[in-house]
């Protein structure tokens, strides 16, 4: 081994001990042992992103995905919820360094360090729920991007509040100020749009740091303004923070929709519908690969024709979506599908 990468083995090694230490304050949550299945040697962990498991959103999302793997294909999967910027990498790296076959990322934040820590462990498959790729160079060849076209889901519940809205006033709450979070505020306009072209949208974001989407003060206070200003059905893809915008619903006698999950149990009688973003499908089915021997590098994006996005759309968590909203709407899903509908550009 020459100097050089001499130098930077142990650099890499010596970082990966001091961040494994940091880590102890987070130790790894083993799930139960996995039952008998076709992939029982395979070791899985993954890392919570910010709002952490119990959010009833993206990251229980996730973690559906792989409890699915361990009960279905026998597969061995450990948890970490990192606490910020600095516990992400460490628990990364801890899982990298023990060996897992699979470390998997939990949000777009996650992408840059993702990229970093894959090139040191280049043995290590890793993904990213909601990657970004990087601005400059290739995409490592152990990293598998899943990505999702949110405006497609987002535009089928921005129809359902358009047909359902008497004010014609529709509202949407961002978590943090990102183009990731413009995707959902795009596709519901669109959305609504197609069926109430007269409708407006009022929008607001909670903030351009990570913490926007844990910040359900702030999310409340721009939901009020938005119900104020003649909104009465609100969206948001803003996390935890959504739980502030389903309390303003709630007490200002609006409805509101959920995003990521099923999210009425959060507010029953006030969440209509949800935007599902099946994440727990991309991670099943990432994992899966890896246990296959057919994990590649690149991004894999689910849309409404891979059944990647939906929304509620029947059941007592959609008693206030008609059955003319209903088809309605089975017609749009369809001309997604088929490329009959434009959607907003990405940005």
């Amino acid at each position: 081994m020459s100097a050089p990468r001499a130098g930077r083995f142990l650099v890499v090694v010596a970082v990966t001990v001091v961040l494994a230490l940091v880590t102890l304050l987070l130790p790894a949550r083993e799930e139960p042992p996995p039952r008998t299945g076709p992939m029982t040697d395979l070791r899985v962990g993954l890392v919570f992103d910010v709002g952490g498991r119990g959010d009833k959103s993206f990251n229980d999302a996730a973690y559906a995905g792989v409890s699915r793997a361990r009960e279905e294909l026998g597969v061995h999967i450990e948890l970490l919820e990192p606490s910020g910027a600095e516990d992400r990498e460490a628990a990364l790296r801890l899982f990298a360094a023990r060996g897992f076959d699979l470390v998997i990322g939990v949000g777009f934040i996650f992408s840059s360090d993702i990229n970093e820590v894959a090139r040191d462990f280049p043995e290590t498959n890793f993904s990213c729920v909601d990657y970004a790729p990087p601005m400059e160079g290739e995409i490592p060849p152990n990293v598998m991007g899943l990505g999702f076209r949110e405006e497609e889901g987002s535009f089928l519940v921005g129809a359902v509040g358009g047909l359902l809205t008497k004010t014609k006033h529709l509202g949407f709450v961002g978590g943090m100020d990102i183009p990731l979070i413009h995707r959902f505020e795009a596709g519901y306009r669109a959305g609504m749009k197609h069926v109430c072209p007269e409708c407006e949208l009022h929008v607001g974001y909670a903030g351009t740091t990570p913490e926007a989407f844990r910040d359900p003060a702030k999310g409340k206070a721009i939901a009020v303004s938005q119900i104020s200003a003649g909104a009465d059905v609100l969206y948001h893809a803003s996390g935890t923070t959504g739980h502030g915008v389903f309390e303003a619903a709630r007490d200002m006698g609006v409805s509101a929709i959920g995003v990521d999950s099923d999210q009425y149990a959060e507010m029953p009688g006030v969440v209509i519908t949800s935007m599902i973003k099946r994440v727990d499908v991309a991670v099943f089915e990432v994992v899966k690969a890896v246990g296959e021997k057919r994990f590649t590098s690149g991004i894999t994006s689910f849309g409404v024709a891979e059944e990647g996005v939906s929304y509620v759309s029947d059941g007592p968590h959609a008693e206030a979506i008609t059955d003319d909203v209903r088809a309605r709407v089975a017609t749009i899903s369809a001309d997604i599908a088929a490329g009959k509908i434009t959607m907003p550009a990405r940005k």
